[in-house]
C-alpha cells in the first residue's frame, strides 16, 4: 500500500500544525488505520519516526498522556548546583567595586571575571572543576549589576602657565 501525493501533503500539513500529545495521537491513528506495516510505511513515505508512532500507540491504548517535560531538559544553571555562588561572587565583588565617576547607579568592578573565579577558589574553597567558566562568572556579575570596565582615574586639568 502506498500513499498518494494528496494524502502525503494532507498528513504532513496536519502533523506540522499539531504538537506533542495531539501529534503523536494523530500519527498513531493514521498508522493504525493503515494496518500491519503502517508505522514502517509512514516512516518510509513521510519520514515520521517509528518511535514517535509507537509512543502514540501506547498513549492511544492506555488513554494516558506521556508528558514531554521540555522545561526539565537542558543544562541546569550553576546556581542550582552551587547555591551560595551568587552571594560569594557578590562578597568578592563588593570589595573591589566602585560607583562610576558621575555617581550613577552603575557599579564598576576593578577585577576581571578570571580574577573573581581565582578568588572564589582561594577564599571560598571552591574547586576548579566545580566552578563554572569565566564567561559564566562574567554573565553572573553582569546580572548582579557590575560592569567589568576599567575605571578611569580622575585627572586634574592642566593649568597653563603664563
Amino acid at each position: 500500500m502506498n500513499l498518494t501525493a494528496a494524502e502525503k501533503v494532507l498528513h504532513q500539513e496536519r502533523v506540522r500544525q499539531l504538537k506533542g500529545y495531539a501529534r503523536r495521537l494523530y500519527m498513531a491513528r493514521v498508522a493504525h488505520a493503515m494496518g500491519r506495516g503502517g508505522p514502517s510505511l509512514l516512516n518510509r513515505e513521510l519520514g515520521w519516526s517509528r518511535d514517535t508512532i509507537r509512543k502514540g500507540f501506547k498513549e492511544l491504548a492506555s488513554g494516558q498522556i506521556c508528558y514531554d517535560r521540555y522545561w526539565a531538559r537542558g543544562r541546569k544553571r550553576a546556581e542550582d548546583r552551587l547555591p551560595n555562588l551568587l552571594s560569594d561572587i557578590r562578597t568578592i565583588a563588593d570589595q573591589y567595586s566602585q560607583t562610576d565617576p558621575n555617581f550613577e547607579s552603575q557599579l564598576y568592578l576593578r577585577l576581571s571575571a578570571a580574577s573573581v573565579r581565582r578568588q572564589l577558589i582561594e577564599q571560598k574553597g571552591y574547586t576548579d572543576e566545580a566552578l563554572p567558566s569565566e564567561e559564566v562568572i562574567r554573565q553572573r556579575l553582569h546580572e548582579l549589576g557590575y560592569t567589568l570596565q576599567a575605571v578611569k582615574k580622575a585627572t586634574r586639568e592642566k593649568v597653563s602657565g603664563n
